[in-house]
């Protein structure tokens, strides 16, 4: 194809992604769509997005000389979850582009890091404290109050890693539940819902968000994404607002999500910053059939440096993740008139597990 003009890469491009699960399954055939070949980096040999990818690499994310060679044959690396080595991203920096770049790692990797840069952008978070040690905790919760959420601070998703801390709640046994790590404790937060804002940016800065979206979560796990989100316009508008700021400041390059709380109802409604995802997200995956540009191929547009799509919606949407045996319903899915499906070739579906997805579009009157 022709070479790559000096805005970003061209069409026979090889993008380089970091994780082989279903998000990397999902940038790979998005990105085939596009004309970049994808070569996937991953220590599990049987990880699903190798089944759909031009190459793949089977190694240790600390194997310099295996990311030595898999830098060598990418044109631009990406990543499908935020806890890559920081030694891993600056080798890789070193050698090729990576985007998103290694500072939105290194923020999102910790959430006392989060929280910190978030609050010192002038945006709404959740109290917290650093926890340390259990005397730490001890004052942190008398500071705080109950009830309140203790989280490790690196890693841990789907509700793992952290516990409430609720009335009578033995502070020393929390502490040993989440293995004695560095940790945040962070203030209850009395929501009405829980939404995100899905959005891209390029390394020009251009910007575009998706709608905001509804999360409802069961067991820790996002159950249900439902579009457009029930809050006013004003708060949306806050909303994505908020997610810009943060992309911005983060100098971002790709996909990302801003998890939120709503707060307040009427003219005190307002949205609370959670989480940061520097990535493609679950929550985003009703763009796959409900907005005009997936997050997928919004991910490749902007890390191989190709106009942003539109991210309009197509109608209202509903996203249902298939956790475990849910996965078994393939057949009446796939029998359901609008329903689209998703797998993501795993084999065992094991609870908890996220087998695949199913969307539903509703088209709106005009």
């Amino acid at each position: 194809m022709s070479t790559p003009d000096s805005s970003g890469l061209a069409p026979g491009a090889m993008l380089g992604i970091l994780g082989g699960g279903q998000l990397a399954r999902m940038l790979a055939l998005a990105a085939a769509d596009l004309g970049i070949r994808a070569h996937i980096f991953a220590p599990e040999p049987d990880s699903p997005a190798f089944d759909v990818a031009a190459r793949h690499t089977v190694g240790d994310y600390e194997d310099e000389a295996a990311l030595a060679r898999f830098a060598d044959a990418v044109d631009v690396v990406t990543y499908e979850f935020e806890n890559v080595p920081a030694a891993t991203a600056a080798f890789l920096a070193a050698r090729t582009p990576l985007h998103p770049g290694a500072r939105a790692l290194a923020v999102t990797q910790d959430r006392l890091s989060e929280k910190s840069f978030v609050a010192g952008l002038g945006l709404a978070v959740a109290p917290f404290r650093a926890v340390d040690s259990l005397a730490d905790l001890e004052a942190a919760v008398a500071d705080l109050g109950r009830p309140s959420i203790l989280k490790t601070r690196r890693f841990g998703y789907d509700g793992k890693g952290q516990v409430k801390i609720a009335a009578g709640s033995d502070l020393a046994e929390a502490y040993e539940a989440i293995g004695h790590f560095s940790a945040i404790l962070e203030g209850f937060v009395p929501f009405t819902r829980e939404v995100s804002v899905v959005a891209a940016r390029g390394a020009d800065g251009a910007f575009a968000a998706f709608d905001v979206c509804e999360n409802e979560h069961r067991d820790h796990i996002l159950a249900f994404t439902r579009v457009p989100a029930q809050l006013s316009p004003k708060t949306g508008e806050a909303a994505i607002a908020a997610a810009r700021r943060i992309a911005d400041a983060l100098d971002y390059i790709g996909v990302f999500a801003v998890e939120m709380f709503v707060v307040g109802e009427g003219a005190a409604e307002r949205v609370i910053v959670n989480e940061i995802a520097p990535r493609v997200h679950n929550s985003g995956h009703w763009t796959s059939e409900g907005a005009e540009t997936s997050q997928f191929h919004q991910h490749v547009r902007a890390v191989c440096g190709f106009p942003l799509g539109s991210a309009a919606r197509r109608g209202r949407v509903e996203m249902e993740n298939l956790i475990g045996v849910a996965a078994l319903r393939w057949r009446d899915l796939l029998a359901e008139p609008g329903a689209h499906l998703h797998l993501y070739g795993k084999r065992d579906a094991r609870p908890g597990r996220k087998m695949g997805h199913v969307t539903r579009v509703t088209p709106e009157k005009a």
